[in-house]
């Protein structure tokens, strides 16, 4: 199961999985509507080509992209916030906001209101995999690369989010989703627990999936179980024709070791690094 780990950080993130106009919402977790979506930004792939087949039926690089699995480990669920953001008010008539028929708002009502909720200070590391694809290991080199290099500026949810660091953590790996469990560094800080040594200590940490976790997984029973649906599989992200397909949610919590645990700040940065020194130059690619 080789693939890539990338991490989701950075001061505001919001993944809106229903919203509308007047209240932009945000799950607690990357969307998988959110992720390939930022694959595909990555990768140059237009609006008009955000489809599953051309006009002649052939398969576009869009298509392609719904392969990826990914598997979200929840380091920092971060705190929601809400905006209260405001459109339009102030302006003379001549410059009020458009209106759908041509023309613009009446006065007194030029102002639109809305609400938007983030996630502040929140990190997620993903797992990135392609189980099913024809080419599975080609599939996630080439979105790594993309992330790694992107086409267009790419941001967490809302172009309003910009990622704090480097998406992409590790590429080439054979099995992203132990790397998760056993060895990449929680952006959190370590408890204190005294009734444990240190190196029996664990902490609980979420995880979330868009299939179900493998019969290796750590987690209980219900882990194979889907516990809700969302609404982010995309169909099509053209500009004016965006749909989307409701998928089963995975979610589960486990105990992983509490030595994970580094910190904020340099602390982090540095066991990161660490983490990626590891890596042989024959082998995994950081």
């Amino acid at each position: 199961m080789t693939g890539f780990l990338m991490q989701i950080g950075g001061p505001l993130q919001s993944w809106g999985e229903h919203s509308a106009f007047n209240d932009r919402d945000t799950v607690a977790h990357p969307t998988r509507s959110g992720l390939i979506g930022m694959i595909a930004s990555a990768l140059g792939i237009p609006r008009h080509q955000a489809t599953p087949t051309t006009n002649s039926g052939e398969p576009t690089p869009f298509s392609q992209l719904s392969h990826l699995r990914f598997t979200v480990r929840h380091d920092r669920p971060g705190l929601r916030i809400r905006d209260f953001h405001t459109v339009g008010g102030g302006l003379p008539p001549h410059r009020t906001v458009p209106t759908a028929k041509g023309g613009r708002r009446s006065p007194g009502q030029t102002t639109i209101v809305s609400d938007r909720h983030y996630l502040a200070d929140a990190v997620f590391t993903v797992a990135v995999t392609a189980p099913h694809a024809p080419d599975p290991s080609h599939l996630t080199t080439t979105c790594a690369a993309a992330l790694t290099a992107p086409h267009w500026p790419l941001y967490l949810g809302r172009r309003s989010c910009p990622p704090a660091a480097p998406l992409v953590v590790a590429t080439h790996l054979p099995d992203p989703i132990t790397e998760l469990l056993t060895r990449v560094p929680l952006a959190r800080a370590r408890p204190s627990t005294p009734q444990a040594p240190d190196h029996e200590a664990t902490v609980p940490v979420r995880f979330t999936a868009d299939t179900p976790f493998p019969p290796t997984f750590p987690a209980t029973a219900s882990a194979r179980a889907s516990v809700t649906s969302l609404n982010d599989e995309p169909v099509r992200l053209q500009p004016r024709d965006r749909i989307y397909r409701s998928r089963p949610s995975y979610t589960t919590s486990c105990q992983l070791p509490a030595q994970l645990c580094q910190g904020y700040g340099r602390d982090y940065l540095d066991a990161l690094m660490a983490y990626l020194h590891t890596f042989t130059p024959e082998g995994t690619d950081v």
